[in-house]
């Protein structure tokens, strides 16, 4: 970039001493000599401007999208470490709008902006030394427009960045609503939604375009302000340097060197005010990111957190929990359990009695209000987060699989297993003869979500994962509700399996699939309301009992009923 400055401060020099040769008034005579060693002069220099303008834009470039590369990272990495509950009313799109559309608006800053202003300032310096060794009378009437422009940068500034801002936020709501129609584009077709959606996402469109025509419209109106102000300072030295031409103060090539570098002055100012656009920009994304990045983790690790001695036992102990999602109303209220090492524990209630959530407790998706949460007697809050969750396998009854084939789903529980130890998890699974069923077998690729296998294929695979992890504390929300009674017996055999010689704690939702569990532990009302195993309870003929009865009668009926909390199994069990 100096050197770039350096180069174009030649050209009007070069042109100034052609034109003093030709008058005659610098005491030079023009030969063909002096004209050849002039044109060559100004052929080197204009060769080494392409040269320098080029290797300043592109290394420009490169430290700008290497910002904005590790500016992701960053971002990513933060995403990573916030706790559950900031995603409980995010949308996707909202945060991925952050990461890239947001981030990449860095670029502009780096690669652009402050190369331009660097470039700028450095130039406008050099040529107001040069003008003021002319003549310092009329260089400082040439900058009579300079306040003017600087009042308009801070104008301008104002206005323009929280228009910059909306348009992000727009183009943010866009991205998240178009995440949400294409995951749901099932949905969107059954329900015949295609016209509605459409007209919807068109209204965001809308918004988006009449946002950004909003600060486009500023900056269209900023430009022409700056160029119209600096052209005062050209039409101030065309009177005023003709007028000292005319008297002789000042000599012809003076005069034509004068207009040249003043040219070469407010060029500086005409790329300022684009950069500071960009500036504005740029600094409109970084509040949504700066936004992002200031959100703290809810659940970290603790300053003095150690690891977790392995092998552990796995037993569990809760100690007067109380948990709720927001103050006001509270999940759990005074839970105290002991869950023995490799032993089985089944939770049992209607929907809200907080059995995934006291699940979710263990791994620290959530941290307690109150009381103390133990594995092997030590605090989980004094567990590094890393070493806790190794320990946890957790299968759940919405299974996520994400696009790529089915052995890297079933490698997501150890990435470092060979593919004989794949096989093994996929058989003990009940998986791997359908596996071998698929057009390219453990290399078939399964779609988002896993959409081109049924309920109980994805299920087998999530057990799979588990089998693979191999951790000795296992968590199943158990999901043989909704498959058929075959696929419920090698679901549930796979199940078996995997629980051997773990802790494992069943959120149980057909009382059949959890009479062998070592303790059964009812809950309602934010606490337990009976503990046993299936023989104990059944004899105390309780709501254990009832909730029996109820599925002997009606064995379709499991405990929980998605949107169905007031059901008559809830009602009993609150009264």
């Amino acid at each position: 970039m100096l050197l770039l400055v350096g180069v174009q401060l030649l050209i009007p020099w070069i042109i100034k001493t052609m034109v003093g040769a030709i008058t005659g008034t610098d005491g030079n005579v023009l030969t063909m000599e002096k004209v050849t060693d002039l044109a060559l002069l100004a052929l080197l220099v204009y060769v080494a401007r392409a040269f320098l303008q080029f290797l300043r834009s592109y290394m420009a470039h490169v430290a700008g999208w290497g910002v904005v590369a590790e500016a992701r990272k960053l971002i990513y990495a933060h995403l990573q470490r916030l706790s559950l509950r900031f995603y409980e009313d995010k949308q996707t799109g909202q945060l991925m709008s952050r990461m890239v559309n947001d981030s990449d608006k860095f670029e502009l800053l780096i690669a652009h902006a402050i190369p331009d202003i660097a470039v700028n300032v450095l130039t406008l310096i050099s040529v107001t030394i040069v003008l003021v060794n002319m003549n310092w009378q009329l260089t400082l009437l040439s900058m009579v427009p300079i306040p003017f422009i600087l009042i308009s940068l801070r104008l301008f500034a104002r206005y323009v960045r929280p228009a910059f801002r909306e348009r992000q936020q727009e183009l943010g709501e866009l991205n998240a609503i178009l995440n949400d129609n294409i995951s749901g584009i099932r949905e969107i077709k059954t329900f015949t939604r295609e016209h509605i959606e459409t007209r919807r996402i068109d209204g965001r469109i809308d918004r988006y375009r009449d946002s950004l025509l909003h600060a486009l419209k500023m900056m269209a109106t900023f430009q022409p302000f700056i160029q119209f102000t600096s052209a005062l300072g050209t039409i101030i030295l065309i009177y005023f340097g003709g007028k000292l031409a005319f008297d002789q103060v000042l000599t012809v090539a003076d005069l034509v060197g004068f207009f040249l570098y003043l040219e070469l002055f407010y060029q500086p100012l005409h790329h300022l005010s684009g950069a500071w656009e960009q500036i504005q920009e740029a600094l409109a994304s970084a509040d949504r990111v700066t936004e992002l990045l200031d959100e703290v983790p809810e659940v970290d690790d603790a300053e003095d957190a150690v690891a977790l001695p392995v092998p552990i036992s796995g037993g569990i102990e809760l100690r007067d929990v109380r948990f709720g999602y927001i103050p006001e109303e509270t999940v759990l209220d005074n839970v105290s359990l002991d869950i023995a090492p490799r032993s089985t524990v089944a939770l049992v209630g209607p929907t809200g009695v907080g059995k995934t959530t006291l699940a979710g407790l263990i791994p620290r998706f959530y941290d307690v209000d109150e009381g103390r949460i133990c594995i092997d007697s030590i605090d989980i809050r004094r567990l590094a987060l890393d070493d806790l969750r190794a320990q946890i396998s957790i299968v759940l009854q919405d299974v996520f699989l994400f696009h790529g084939t089915v052995l890297d789903n079933i490698l997501f529980g150890r990435a470092a297993a060979t593919q004989e130890e794949v096989i093994a998890a996929a058989q003990i699974a009940n998986a791997h003869d359908f596996i071998q069923q698929l057009p390219q077998g453990y290399d078939t690729v399964i779609g988002e979500r896993g959409v081109k296998l049924s309920g109980g294929q994805k299920q087998r695979l999530s057990i799979a994962r588990a089998v693979l992890k191999d951790a000795p504390i296992l968590i199943l929300d158990e999901a043989t509700s909704s498959v058929d009674t075959e696929t419920e017996r090698l679901i549930q055999q796979a199940l078996d399996r995997l629980m051997q010689g773990k802790t494992t704690l069943v959120i149980a939702h057909r009382l059949s699939t959890i009479r062998n569990a070592d303790q059964i532990v009812v809950l309602g009302n934010g606490g337990i309301a009976e503990r046993g195993n299936h023989d104990e309870l059944m004899a105390q003929r309780g709501i254990y009992w009832h909730l029996n009865k109820v599925q002997a009668q009606d064995p379709t009926l499991v405990v929980e009923r998605a949107g169905d909390a007031d059901g008559p199994m809830s009602a009993h069990i609150r009264s």
